[in-house]
Formats: structure tokens, sequence, C-alpha cells
């Protein structure tokens, strides 16, 4: 039997020659056969997203150089809704507004948020409870919640900050009539709904931090600010950066609360264009002055600012790979 095999195979696979690998199949049928199933899957979906996504962004982009009004067909302008938006010195005045409520909102929620992580991160129930209280804000958000903050700050006689001003003898402060107070009061909105979202993803991080890594600092003697400034911050880097970025980017893109909190039937940014923001001034300009063109032009600045922060975000989450 074994000679028999022997002999067979060498008949099958002579010496010095190997056997002949079968050739793979091509063309169109074999390609179908191997990728048209999940193709098939995934076609619903590139659909939507070319016709409700894709489609929409384009012809946006094509529109920004249009003097589109929302009733008759688009004529092209060139690069005018660009110009005139340069040129516009409401532009500038959101552009400010927006950037500073940016900067602090973001700066000072991510800075709070860690504190009340350190402080409120354990598994206590007093901590849990507090926990939901910060996150609530998050969760009841929305028209309602600005509407609530409306009638705190307002000026008349049910205003809760003037009423208890009043009791201590204090007058009455104008938060909607005085243009000192627009950005302040936006700053602290913005604060107060997103402190909970970020103390929250602070406790994740903190966790995540091996407890060995502070039991070997404290034997070799270094103290609770010690170990916070050398272990808990340069660990969290990349949850800081992450916040804050995700903050940044969240507050530039806010509309309902500027909206809601400072416009009337005659101006949407307060007093003095006090609380006008980017996406403010885009719904003002396109939805009420009817100019849908250069509202195009104002969402691809939008857009264009944005695309920054996300690609110093990649940047940075890079570098942290490097290190």
């Amino acid at each position: 039997m074994i000679h028999k095999t022997t002999l067979q195979q060498t008949r099958t696979a002579p010496l010095g020659m190997s056997a002949a690998r079968p050739q793979p199949r091509r063309g169109v049928r074999f390609f179908m056969q191997k990728y048209g199933p999940p193709m098939g899957l995934v076609l619903p979906f590139v659909v939507l997203f070319v016709l409700f996504v894709l489609w929409p962004v384009l012809r946006s982009l094509y529109l920004s150089f249009t003097d589109y009004t929302g009733i008759k067909a688009p004529n092209l302008v060139g690069a005018t809704n660009y110009v005139n938006m340069l040129h516009d010195p409401r532009f500038y005045k959101a552009l400010r507004n927006s950037l500073t409520y940016m900067f602090f909102t973001s700066l000072i929620s991510t800075s709070v948020g860690l504190l009340l992580a350190l402080s409120f991160g354990g598994q206590k129930l007093a901590h849990q409870l507090m926990r939901a209280a910060f996150f609530l804000p998050l969760v009841a958000g929305g028209v309602g919640i600005i509407g609530v903050w409306k009638w705190i700050a307002s000026s008349e006689e049910f205003g809760l900050f003037n009423t208890v001003r009043k009791m201590f003898g204090a007058e009455s402060i104008r938060f909607f009539g005085d243009p000192h107070y627009a950005l302040p009061l936006l700053i602290v909105i913005g604060v107060w709904s997103v402190l909970g979202y970020n103390m929250v993803i602070f406790v994740a991080g903190l966790r995540s931090i091996a407890p060995e890594i502070y039991e070997a600092a404290a034997i070799d003697g270094a103290g609770p600010s010690a170990r916070f400034w050398k272990i808990t911050l340069p660990l969290l880097r990349p949850t800081i950066l992450y916040v804050l970025v995700t903050g940044m980017i969240g507050t530039f893109q806010e509309f309902f609360t500027p909206y809601v909190l400072f416009s009337d039937t005659n101006n949407v940014g307060g007093i003095l264009d006090s609380g006008l923001t980017l996406t403010v001034y885009l719904y003002d300009v396109g939805f009420r002055h009817f100019e849908m063109g250069a509202a195009s032009a104002i969402a691809w600045l939008l857009f264009t600012v944005i695309f920054i922060l996300t690609l110093i975000n990649l940047r940075i989450g890079r570098i942290n790979d490097l290190d």
C-alpha cells in the first residue's frame, strides 16, 4: 500500500515540478458573488447619507456663491456673500461674542467639572446623589430650562435674582436691558448646562487610573498635591483635552440659549446685539431676511472654524500617541 501510494503521488506531482495552483476567479460575477451581499446591506445607509447629508452640504456650498433668497432661482454672484459678510459689523460682533462665550464656557466648565469629579467621584451614596444632581440639567435641558433661566434673570418683580437682591436692600438689575450682562449671563447658563456631563467624564477618567500608582507614590513620600500634579493631571490629559475641545465645538454651535434669551420681534441679538452669536446671526440672515446665499456663506465659515478645532484635536491626539 505504501508503494502504490508513493507511486501515485509521484505520477501526480513529478519530481522537480510543483502542482499547478488554481487560478483565482476574476470578473464581475465573482465580484458580485463575494461582495454583493455586504454591499447590499450598507446600500440603504449610503443612499440616505448621500440624499440627506452629502447632497445638502454640497448644495449649501453652491448656494453660498449665489443670491438665493428661497423664492427665485439662484444666480451665481461669486464671492460677493463672503465679501459682504466680512464688511458687516454685525458679523464681527457675532464672531467676538461666539469666541468669548466659547472660551470662558469651555474653560470654566472643564476646570470646575474636574474639581467636582475629584470631590464627588467616590462610591458613597452622597457622591452618587451629587453626581445625579449636577447631571440633571443635561437630562432636563432644552427650551423649557432656558425659559426658566429667563424667569430667574428677569428684571420684573417676579425675577428670582432681583427678588433676592431686594431682600438684602439692593437695587434691581436689568439683566436683559443692560448690554454688559448679556455675555456673563450666557456663560453662566452654558457652564451650568454642561457641568454635570464634564464631571461624569472626569469621574470615568479618574477611575481608569490604577490605585497602585497612587500607593507607590505615597510610599515614596509624595503628598496629595504632588500626586495631583505629577500623576492625576498627566494621566487625565487625554480626557481633559477631549472635554475641552468637544466643549469648544459644542458651545460654538450653541443656538437655543442666546435665541430664546434675547430674541424678540425687532431683534434677535438683544440690546446692541450684545447677545448675538454666529448661529443666531446665521438664522437672522437666512430666515428673517431670506438671504439664503449669505446664510450659507456664514454656515461654511462655521464649518471652517469647527474643522480647524477638530484638526487641533486630532493633532493633539497624535502627540499623545507619540508620548
